[in-house]
């Protein structure tokens, strides 16, 4: 699989997954994801699937600490309804990071490893999404501006070029490759820039 190399530069994500241990699926249930994983699940790179990688990285250590996060023991608020934007692309990242799910996740054995019931919409929350270890109940807010990251100016023409078939492919190159400099530098360049990405301890 080709991808751009900045890839391989985004940091990753490590979580412990209880079920996975105890089903011997992964050893020490010991989970390592990186952003390109995010990309894989959603087809595509974009601003989105950046900032859902991102945000939920961002809550993960702001919960944790210098502990390993606990896949299926997070509860996942939104604020937005389901089918608002993008707030089901960004659902789809969250929930294979966190493995929280609304109905349809795995139901449990003997009451452990249900990971139903944890995933929320239309939440009353502050920013956009509220993270919330269900063992001790500690909370974290996440948002992501993007807007403060803008892109090459010549995207909109170049996008427009490539969606109507009118683009050379020297068009259609500059176009993937300036869509992919955004992500870059949001991921990057911006990842810890608190007007980008606001993170708050929620009381």
């Amino acid at each position: 699989m080709r991808y751009p190399e900045f890839f391989d530069a985004i940091p990753r994500i490590s979580l412990r997954d209880p079920l996975a241990d105890f089903l011997g699926a992964v050893g020490d249930g010991l989970i390592d994801y990186g952003y390109v994983d995010a990309v894989k699940l959603a087809g595509h790179s974009c601003p989105t699937v950046a900032s859902a990688y991102w945000m939920t990285r961002q809550a993960l250590t702001a919960l944790y600490g210098a502990e390993l996060p606990e896949r299926g023991a997070i509860r996942v608020d939104f604020r937005a309804d389901r089918l608002a934007g993008v707030t089901g692309v960004i659902a789809n990242v969250v929930t294979m990071l966190t493995g929280a799910t609304q109905d349809t996740g795995f139901k449990g054995l003997a009451g452990r490893f249900d990971r139903r019931d944890l995933l929320f919409f239309d939440a009353d929350v502050p920013l956009e999404i509220r993270f919330t270890r269900t063992d001790t109940g500690d909370k974290v807010d996440v948002a992501a501006d993007l807007r403060k990251v803008a892109g090459d100016p010549d995207i909109p023409f170049l996008m427009a070029q490539c969606l109507s078939g009118k683009a050379s492919a020297e068009e259609t190159r500059r176009f993937g490759a300036a869509w992919q400099s955004r992500v870059r530098r949001i991921l990057l360049d911006h990842g810890e820039d608190p007007e980008v990405f606001l993170v708050r301890r929620a009381g």
